[in-house]
């Protein structure tokens, strides 16, 4: 996190017009997606969707029971798995890194659930593809439009195997975003430094001028390249998340 300021002193009131040596200036924001920006629908809701899709109407019990099973399983967009089979351990390594592997890693984890529907593997996946399957916490909308307001930059960076693009110009949020430094695209996978460099590359602001706002040690890994850090508590789909603390981190010293 940026430096705090001193505490109150004694002074002759010169020192007070002076502005804070230990307050860095802050360009731009670095978001992570998944628990900062955006939650995963609800675990009954995304199986009772998926169930649909692939014509089966379930009642809302076994669909409770289903999503139990399948979150203990592993879901995109979390949680992880509890047990990873030998067969999908190199898919799971590289799921960050290639669209095929992410794939391969989530559908294999929940054909481990036996539903005894058709397709719902690939059912339960492709709900994580869509808009409908995201739900953006209620911070995230007015945060990004005062960080516009004030002139910061805006940059989302995501451990993530898939282009979340088209969910923020679904959204209406995507004028509101700068650059994109998704992990499948960049070659790197937070807590790597790299990522973050790119990040800021794509903004064209040096690392000590970056918040990155996460909720995860991967995201502390922005440390590394110089930037501050803000980890926020992973909260539940439409509930707020204090994203507005970046703001008062954002604001000018």
């Amino acid at each position: 996190m940026p430096d705090r300021t001193e505490p109150p002193h004694a002074s002759n009131g010169a020192d007070d017009a002076r502005p804070s040596a230990s307050r860095r200036t802050v360009a731009a924001v670095l978001f992570d997606f998944h628990g900062t920006l955006a939650q995963v629908e609800e675990p009954r809701e995304w199986v009772l969707a998926a169930a649909a899709a692939c014509g089966v109407e379930l009642d809302r019990v076994r669909a409770t029971a289903l999503a139990d099973r399948l979150l203990t399983a592993g879901r995109a967009g979390g949680p992880l798995p509890t047990r990873v089979p030998p067969r999908l351990a190199e898919l799971w390594a590289d799921r960050d890194l290639y669209p095929y592997a992410h794939r391969g890693a989530y559908t294999g984890l929940a054909e481990t659930v036996d539903a005894g529907i058709d397709g719902f593997a690939e059912a339960l996946y492709e709900r994580v593809l869509v808009p409908e399957g995201w739900v953006p916490y209620p911070d995230t909308e007015p945060v990004l439009k005062a960080l516009r307001r004030a002139g910061v930059k805006v940059a989302v960076v995501s451990n993530i195997g898939f282009d979340i693009r088209p969910f923020f110009a679904a959204w209406g949020l995507d004028g509101l975003i700068d650059a994109y430094a998704l992990s499948y695209e960049v070659g790197r996978c937070k807590p790597d430094p790299g990522i973050f460099y790119r990040a800021c590359g794509m903004l064209g602001v040096d690392p000590e001028q970056a918040l990155m706002v996460g909720d995860t040690p991967a995201d502390a890994g922005a440390v590394g390249a110089g930037c501050a850090v803000l980890v926020l508590p992973c909260a539940d789909a439409g509930r707020p998340n204090g994203l507005g603390a970046a703001l008062d981190l954002a604001a000018p010293a």
